[in-house]
């Protein structure tokens, strides 16, 4: 039988964080808008007469958004019309970039899914302006114009992606590198971040390109997983039946997880571009490229070989810490101010930081314990002033009322005992009062060693150090065998 290799390309349209519309002075915060249809003018809602102007903001984001994907900066790009008609569309046309976008000839190292570093080449960058939003009802659509006209950046990359694994890698990483430059919230729940994926499938060791569809609108790193395996599948299967691969566009059904025709796939001169009339070509000197490129900040791929460098993390460890960059911040702030080592920290923050933010259904952007109160905390367990246990019980203060670690231990009487005379004489009463259970340890039962050690927390309430109660235990079942 023949294998089959996907062939996916990606493209990542990203709302840019600016405060107002890409060709208007209109708010381009449309979630905050009083009521549909508020946040709007006649550039906006396409008014005959009315003159867009370039958002200079916007533009410098695309730019840095270019320079962080290694794309080349055209110092000439230009804005053309791309001709459609749709609902959503007020002017019959979109605003975009064509023939001289302003980033192009770009790069990302991503991982196939089995730890092999693969290039995605990155084709272009370019600015366009995001359409309305529709209500659809039963028999009819309510139209929104708020969102019509808001800065929207398209990322486009080569079909150089052969696994799943490797487009969700590449998806993930754009997102990280969008959020690090403040460009884009990745808020895909809201909708401001949006996947479509260009997929076709090969014989395995062919260099040719098949027919390709491409599933629109892909709002979440599930959906793009779920749908890309689907689309992979199906089309293996047709070619696999002796049947032909029709190019199209497809939208993804989330609830039935199949792929739907939207509509027959179109190319570029079905839009009928031409150059933007009313908006003459941007000219960017050296200069202006040079100082965007000053304002890059130190980026996920970047800062992550950094942690593995300078605190000995394990590449795991790293890349979830650089995840996002207000965490990777975080943690070097822990660090700057704790006597603990990165890889105590790195465990508490993994752990039970996170484990309360998940339950409580918060991100890292709304934390307000500070960075200095847990390494607080986390030297007073790692020093053994409180045992671990007593450790969560504080964070979950901490996180709830705030506060200083050693008064809520003082508060709590969570100080840890240390002395070894006193968990001595705790270990001796409990083996002296459980004899039958000391017997059935020390006839094999080696699983009984947990339950002493667990009458042990019970009496000290959780205080007493474990490692010197557990010595002390194993010496006294040692010494009582028979």
């Amino acid at each position: 039988m023949t294998q089959y290799e996907p062939v996916i390309g990606l493209e990542i349209h990203g709302e840019l964080l600016t405060n107002s519309k890409m060709f208007c002075s209109c708010s381009a915060d449309y979630g905050s808008a009083p009521e549909p249809n508020s946040n709007i003018c006649p550039v906006c809602t396409g008014l005959p007469g009315a003159m867009p102007v370039v958002n200079k903001k916007a533009t410098e984001l695309a730019a840095l958004v270019g320079l962080a994907l290694n794309c080349s900066i055209n110092k000439h790009n230009t804005f053309a019309r791309k001709n459609y008609y749709y609902p959503d569309l007020p002017k019959g046309y979109q605003i975009s970039q064509y023939e001289l976008p302003i980033a192009e000839k770009g790069s990302l190292d991503v991982n196939d899914g089995s730890e092999n570093q693969l290039t995605v080449r990155v084709r272009r960058v370019h600015i366009e302006e995001d359409t309305a939003k529709l209500a659809h009802e039963k028999n009819y659509a309510l139209v929104d114009f708020n969102r019509a006209g808001v800065p929207l950046l398209e990322i486009v990359s080569e079909p150089d992606i052969r696994t799943v694994e490797a487009a969700l890698d590449y998806a993930t990483k754009v997102r990280a590198i969008l959020r690090y430059l403040g460009v884009n919230s990745g808020d895909m729940e809201k909708g401001v971040l949006r996947f479509e994926a260009n997929i076709s499938v090969r014989p395995v060791g062919s260099d040719e390109f098949r027919t390709r569809t491409e599933i629109k609108n892909l709002n979440s790193f599930r959906a793009l997983v779920r749908a890309s395996q689907y689309e992979i599948e199906r089309q293996i299967k047709i070619y696999e039946e002796g049947g032909t691969v029709v190019q199209e566009t497809l939208g993804w059904d989330d609830a039935r997880e199949v792929t739907t025709s939207q509509r027959s796939k179109e190319e570029a001169h079905d839009y009928r571009y031409f150059p933007e009339p009313d908006l003459p070509p941007l000219q960017l000197s050296d200069a202006w490229i040079e100082s965007i490129r000053s304002q890059l900040p130190e980026l996920p791929e970047a800062k992550t070989a950094r942690f593995i460098s300078d605190f000995g993390l394990t590449p795991s460890e790293a890349r979830f810490l650089t995840s996002e960059r207000t965490l990777a911040n975080y943690f070097e702030s822990v660090v700057a101010n704790s006597k603990s080592p990165a890889k105590t920290i790195h465990s508490w923050i993994a752990g039970e930081f996170m484990r309360y933010l998940n339950d409580s259904g918060l991100s890292i952007d709304d934390v307000t314990l500070a960075p200095e109160t847990l390494a607080k905390l986390i030297d007073m367990v790692t020093d053994k002033t409180i045992g671990a246990s007593a450790g969560k019980t504080v964070l979950t203060e901490l996180f709830k009322n705030g506060g200083d670690p050693a008064q809520i231990v003082k508060e709590k009487n969570l100080l840890q005992m240390t002395d070894v005379n006193a968990i001595q004489e705790l270990v001796t009463k409990i083996l002296n009062d459980n004899p039958k259970e000391v017997d059935e340890y020390n006839a094999g039962k080696e699983t009984l060693f947990q339950w002493f050690m667990g009458q042990v927390a019970r009496a000290t309430k959780g205080k007493a150090d474990p490692n010197v109660a557990k010595e002390l235990m194993v010496k006294g079942l040692e010494e009582r065998k028979k």
